[in-house]
């Protein structure tokens, strides 16, 4: 126990000699929803993208568990859940609460989806970096990576355990409250070389490893072909980059010494919050990552063999599928193009990038073209049955995400071109171009979500009356994106209806990468500037989704009216029945005088 607690306390502060950017003093606070109303001046960088940035950053720090900073922003957080790991004799405490995807969102803290958030934030922050130093949010960039990935340290105590879950989905998700109150029974959950978990643990070294080519002091990974216009975030920390590769390298063996395990079946307890339907595109997307991290072109090149056989670009899902945290399979030949066009010069040309980039293509071509399961619903909103029921932004989004990256690098003008448009109308649905006039994106604009599905800032603890209790969302929780509309472009805005209305950490996280893009390249307001109040107004009825049932509810007058019609139609049916009877059935029978009179 004694050398358990002081290996805690020389962890806690090894990290904390990793000097961290300094924070701007005064502090960014998001503005109010009003003033996405009105269109800024415009320049470089672009005031909107800016404050869309920012507010997005700052959903993070929303989210955030343990011993709070004295630096903290988001005034109505407090210190919670400092006793997390107390079970396993470590400190667990830190990281993100993730707000998953059970009912009703709870206070878990889940390594498989956290690592794909920082992934997705470090790789975008690789990508299009200028647009975070351009908008003086580079230190909050690096606060909220550190956040995660020190947790993420945490969790990974040797090289064969990892923690991927802190407290019981079946007991945590009883309680709808602030965090103050959170029940203290709060298990912790590891994968270990008892019990592996392939995908997890690759999962985790995918994150390590892009954030640690992130804060590297080297140039190398620069891109040298000046067409591609991709620029780190000013980040370098080579001592900190360091230990993110260690931890990368120790998981990428771990998930190799098990390849063929799912960490569900090691920890029962994910099956109901994050479980995972494969583990090889986990294993081929972790093993690009290390590639790049530790510049090895000999695993660049045996990830492509892992492709084939694997048969990751098969039927059974492959390219027509989303991207999102279980499923990293149409995110690899995008990686793998980008790796091999920005390191030309220092592997010299020895490996297959063609290969890489027709892959890439054609899944992007098919979601363009709305071919397989990809689909544009009548608002222009991509959909996939089946995946986008209950978080239908969150495709859509990294699909933008991955178009935006790719296109510098599309192997035609008009490839490229369409790439950038069909991009760019995702983003544009998502802020607001689409037939609500909703922004989705909390506190971006008078029309954005009034009603997020969240405990932390609902200000509410009654669970029977979610959407009552209070009647209006006590803290706006700025930068979250919702899971958004039904497959017929219809928002209810209902704080219970967490299909439409849950936050998430992967739900804002291609937003970071398509917000720093545009504040990068773009001095044209966001759309939502175009929207003034009261442009939203809410469907008649309620969703039709897993929540609330298929049958329309009617307003008293509705039900009125409807009572009326059904009274009319019986005494009509009844009348003629009457009618029937006597033309048909009267004549058959003999009248009181006994005489027949057919």
């Amino acid at each position: 126990m004694a050398i358990l607690a002081l290996a805690a306390i020389l962890l806690q502060f090894t990290t904390l000699v990793f000097a961290q950017v300094s924070l701007p003093n005064p502090s960014y606070l998001p503005p109010n929803a009003s003033w996405g109303a009105v269109p800024s001046s415009g320049g470089s960088p672009n005031p909107q993208w800016t404050v869309l940035l920012g507010n997005s950053l700052y959903f993070y720090e929303a989210q955030r568990s343990g011993r709070l900073p004295s630096t903290k922003r988001v005034s109505w957080r407090n210190d919670s859940a400092l006793n997390d790991g107390r079970d396993s004799d470590l400190d667990l405490s830190g990281g993100y609460y993730d707000a998953g995807t059970v009912y009703p969102p709870d206070y878990l803290k889940c390594t498989f989806p956290l690592s794909f958030t920082l992934m997705s934030a470090c790789w975008g922050a690789l990508d299009y970096g200028k647009g975070y130093d351009m908008t003086s949010q580079t230190p909050y960039l690096d606060d909220m990576l550190r956040w995660g990935l020190d947790w993420l340290i945490k969790a990974h105590p040797s090289n064969d355990t990892l923690y991927v879950q802190v407290a019981d989905p079946d007991y945590d998700n009883a309680y709808w409250g602030g965090d103050q109150n959170i029940p203290s029974n709060r298990p912790s959950y590891q994968v270990n070389d008892t019990n592996p978990g392939t995908d997890v643990a690759a999962a985790a070294s995918a994150a390590f490893a892009a954030c640690s080519i992130l804060y590297s002091n080297s140039t190398s990974y620069n891109a040298t072909n000046s067409s591609i216009p991709f620029s780190r975030a000013s980040l370098q920390n080579g001592t900190y980059s360091a230990t993110l590769l260690s931890h990368a390298r120790s998981l990428w063996t771990f998930a190799n010494e098990h390849n063929d395990t799912l960490y569900q079946d090691s920890v029962p307890a994910a099956e109901d919050t994050y479980p995972s339907s494969d583990y090889k595109d986990d294993l081929a997307f972790a093993a690009l990552w290390m590639a790049w991290a530790t510049n090895d072109v000999v695993l660049y090149n045996q990830t492509q063999r892992m492709w084939s056989e694997y048969e990751l670009g098969g039927a059974s899902g492959g390219l027509d599928g989303v991207f999102n945290w279980d499923g990293k399979t149409p995110g690899i030949p995008v990686l793998a193009t980008q790796i091999g066009s920005v390191m030309e010069e220092q592997w010299q040309g020895d490996y297959d990038l063609s290969a890489w980039q027709k892959l890439a293509e054609s899944y992007l071509d098919g979601v363009v073209d709305g071919d397989g399961r990809a689909r544009t619903t009548d608002g222009g909103l991509l959909y996939y049955d089946g995946d986008s029921d209950e978080a239908s932004l969150n495709p859509a989004l990294n699909a933008a995400m991955l178009m935006t990256r790719y296109a510098p690098m599309a192997s035609s003008p008009q490839k490229k071109w369409s790439y950038q448009s069909y991009a760019n109308s995702q983003l544009d649905y998502v802020l607001g171009d689409n037939p609500m006039k909703v922004p989705y994106i909390v506190g971006m604009n008078p029309n954005s979500p009034q009603n997020p599905h969240s405990a932390l800032a609902s200000g509410g603890d009654d669970i029977s009356h979610l959407d009552t209790v209070p009647a209006q969302e006590a803290y706006v929780l700025y930068g979250a994106v919702v899971g958004g509309p039904d497959a017929h472009d219809k928002f209810w805005d209902i704080r219970s209806d967490w299909p439409e209305t849950e936050v998430a950490l992967d739900y804002t996280a291609p937003l970071l990468t398509l917000a720093a893009a545009h504040a990068m390249n773009d001095t044209s307001d966001p759309f939502y500037t175009t929207l003034q109040a009261g442009a939203y107004a809410k469907p008649k009825y309620h969703p039709c989704d897993a929540v609330f049932d298929c049958t329309p509810s009617l307003s008293r007058t509705g039900k009125i009216v409807m009572g009326v019609c059904l009274g009319v139609t019986g005494l009509v049916i009844a009348g003629l029945t009457a009618y029937w009877l006597y033309l048909n059935l009267g004549n058959r029978f003999p009248t009181y005088d006994g005489v027949n009179r057919a």
